[in-house]
């Protein structure tokens, strides 16, 4: 790739980082993913091709290493993680959302990354997701990591929400808890006190600085 030609060291880090999709690439990396697929997962929009570009070009510059278990981040290129913070920060103060924004399934595949460990359950538990503007899904909580699914699981469902991508991203990220989104009639609810409080926790978890409490 061209670059700036340009002996500064934000012109010769941005020759890298600044390139499309380069950027979640680190992010997901930073999330945990490390095969092929687990990465495209989270890129919906990325082709196989440039993603694959994307990845020889890291591990070109020392930032991304392959062995038998898939890609990681060397130190170089976890050292990218505060860069990645302040530019989410930043667009979440600056950047208004849009309609073209609104995925519940980019939002659900966050949220299961964003699940820890110790808040999973030890028996398995099946959220079901219905968006009025896009389809079903399924989130499957059971160690050792949340999992979402397209196709019912053929578990029994112990919670159902129905609501849409913009209500379902807006409580993702903390612009309303549950409680309000179910009290102006936003989504609808149904499942056990204890899991609508579990559930009610884990809003807000998309947000670097949530305006609202998740619960």
């Amino acid at each position: 790739m061209e670059g700036y030609g340009d002996f500064c060291p934000l012109s010769r880090a941005a020759e890298i980082y600044a390139t499309r999709w380069t950027p979640l690439i680190i992010r997901n990396l930073q999330f945990g993913c490390s095969t092929f697929t687990e990465i495209r997962d989270g890129l919906p929009g990325i082709s196989r091709t440039v993603l694959t570009q994307r990845l020889r070009m890291l591990e070109h510059h020392g930032l991304v290493e392959r062995d038998s278990d898939g890609y990681r981040l060397t130190d170089a290129g976890a050292g990218l993680e505060a860069v990645t913070d302040v530019l989410g920060r930043w667009g979440e103060r600056y950047l208004e959302m849009r309609p073209e924004h609104y995925d519940a399934g980019v939002v659900l595949w966050n949220f299961c990354k964003h699940v820890a460990p110790a808040e999973l359950p030890e028996e398995r538990l099946v959220f079901r997701f219905d968006v009025r503007d896009d389809k079903r899904y399924w989130m499957l909580l059971q160690r050792p990591a949340a999992e979402i699914c397209f196709k019912p699981p053929g578990y029994d469902e112990d919670l159902v929400l129905v609501t849409t991508s913009e209500w379902l991203t807006k409580w993702y990220i903390g612009k309303v808890s549950l409680g309000d989104a179910l009290h102006a009639g936003r989504m609808e609810l149904q499942a056990p006190l204890h899991l609508e409080r579990m559930l009610a926790a884990m809003g807000g978890k998309g947000a670097y600085e949530p305006e609202v409490a998740p619960v």
